[in-house]
């Protein structure tokens, strides 16, 4: 299939999908209903990926017509035990998706059917290793709310519309092959955004657009091949994450982690996982409050870690008198503001980043001029040499708010004693309503972040001492001379204006010489 097809399909599936969440919303909100759009996708990604894998074993073994969806129950529960310790679940062919979805018009139960589904899928891996990968993913899944109709009947037939609409999505021809399972997570991914998109500020929050997630990927993995582990402290719908499987195929060894404090988005995230094809123990997703009750403290630390924490939000800080004696805040001698926790993640980050490693953070720019406590924070990261570099991005990107956010770029095994700071404020193009960093907008940033040298107007490799003597002040535009444009303005406009005056004296001559040519003309009738 060449390019423009397989792009011509990609677009087509995404309209069809964003038809179906505008026509399935009725009275629930668009965000809200996000839930039971990607909980049905979902729902139909695990009951082919497990049937594909079953089908696969029992070809191979020796019976080529065999099809798990047509098992009898009493047939299936002979494998439940081995696949749950492969697969992380186990849906009997009765529950399967497409089982479900072809008795769904005539089940005048469907949403206790639907319940009693995902309860089974879930109690599947109680006991198991995978139990905490798998529990509460449907929970926000709710078949019996009044949200969907104010009766049983209404709520059904909501419900079959819903699961009709899924199951007609095409992903592509041969089955459930790899091209499949990449557009269940591109339709995945699709949607997040949209809904982002539509949803203000309350969407954006969970979303980083896919190119800002990219070019963090990137930056962490620049001159590596493969990395042990990579981690977001803030996962939110684990889109930052993913991204390495795109930028470092096959490269991350020992899996995915991630913590996220809101429980609806928890679960999006560990779906996400699934829909990407990442089998349970490749990733550790975990629920909570990173500041205040981290997991993972005591895993190995993570070569590459990428995030984008919430912007200045609250926490304990030094209202709770254990964290300034906690490891990860205490080297700094101060804890970020109670009312900006954006360096409190930082020191996090730092913290759990391992010595040949680099952490990519998007900050909210106030990080890098404040004074107080983030002024003495940002001095223990200077005068230790943990910063690499201060990247300045364009304005308007995120869903949600139009700040010009910037990447503060951690490492702890620098080369030199300097500090590279790149003004990529211009790098974008407008696409709709927000900005947008295209493939060759990323390039130009990795480019200068590789090479690490002065471009002027650009970058800006700068010495400890002199971000010392500014008072550690760490914003880009300090540091990195922006163009001055007047003149050639002037000197444009001023042509432009030559230009015209050159054009209107043609024009006069010509009108000119067209009387006088009349007047030769009534004279020589004379």
């Amino acid at each position: 299939m060449s390019p423009r097809t397989k792009e011509a399909e990609r677009s087509e599936l995404h309209k069809t999908i964003w038809r179906i969440a505008n026509d399935m919303r009725g009275s629930v909100d668009g965000w809200d209903f996000k839930a039971y759009v990607l909980g049905m996708l979902f729902y139909r990604f695990i009951s082919e990926n497990l049937t594909a894998y079953l089908n696969e074993a029992e070809r191979k073994a020796g019976d080529p017509d065999f099809d798990y969806r047509y098992l009898s129950t009493a047939d299936a529960e002979f494998g439940r035990e081995e696949t749950v310790k492969e697969k992380g679940f186990y849906i009997l062919p009765q529950d399967l998706f497409a089982n479900v979805c072809e008795r769904a018009r005539n089940d005048d139960n469907l949403n206790e059917t639907l319940s009693r589904v995902f309860h089974n899928i879930e109690a599947s891996a109680v006991g198991t290793d995978s139990e905490d990968d798998i529990k509460g993913l449907f929970a926000d899944v709710d078949v019996n709310s009044p949200k969907l109709g104010p009766t049983v009947a209404k709520r059904n037939e909501k419900l079959v519309k819903l699961l009709d609409a899924i199951g007609a999505l095409h992903f592509g021809n041969g089955g459930f092959t790899h091209n499949t399972i990449d557009a269940f997570g591109d339709a995945y991914e699709y949607l997040m955004g949209m809904y982002a998109a539509n949803a203000g500020k309350s969407g954006g929050e969970y979303y980083t657009p896919q190119e800002v997630s990219e070019l963090l990927a990137r930056i962490a993995v620049v001159g590596k091949t493969e990395v042990n582990k990579v981690y977001d402290p803030a996962c939110g719908s684990g889109s930052l994450l993913l991204k390495f499987n795109k930028v470092l195929p096959g490269g991350v060894r020992k899996g995915f982690f991630g913590q996220e404090i809101n429980l609806t988005t928890y679960n999006l995230c560990r779906i996400n996982m699934f829909l990407h094809d990442i089998n349970y123990e490749k990733f550790d997703i975990a629920h909570g409050d990173t500041l205040t009750d981290p997991f993972h403290w005591d895993d190995e630390p993570f070569e590459a870690i990428v995030s984008n924490p919430p912007y200045s939000i609250k926490w304990d800080g030094d209202a709770n008198p254990l964290l300034i004696n906690d490891e990860r805040f205490a080297p700094a001698g101060v804890l970020a503001p109670k009312s900006k926790a954006d360096l409190a993640f930082t020191m996090h980050m730092l913290s759990w980043l391992d010595t040949s490693g680099t952490a990519a953070i998007v900050e909210f720019p106030g990080v890098l001029y404040r004074g107080g406590a983030e002024q003495k924070i940002r001095r223990y990261l200077i005068d230790n040499n943990y910063v690499d570099s201060v990247i300045q991005l364009p304005p308007d990107l995120f869903f949600g708010t139009t700040i010009a956010t910037c990447i503060m770029v951690l490492k702890k095994s620098k080369a030199d004693n300097k500090v590279l700071f790149i003004d990529a404020s211009a790098e974008f193009t407008r696409q709709g309503n927000k900005n947008k960093l295209t493939g060759q907008h990323q390039q130009r940033i990795l480019d200068v972040f590789t090479a690490r040298e002065d471009v002027p107007y650009f970058a800006a490799l700068v010495d400890h001492d002199v971000i010392a003597v500014n008072n550690y002040n760490i914003a880009v535009s300090s540091y990195v001379e922006a163009e001055d444009t007047r003149e050639a303005v002037e000197i444009q406009s001023l042509s432009a204006e030559i230009a015209q005056a050159v054009t209107t004296q043609a024009a006069l001559r010509a009108e000119i010489d067209a009387i006088l040519a009349d007047l030769e003309v009534d004279d020589a009738a004379v």
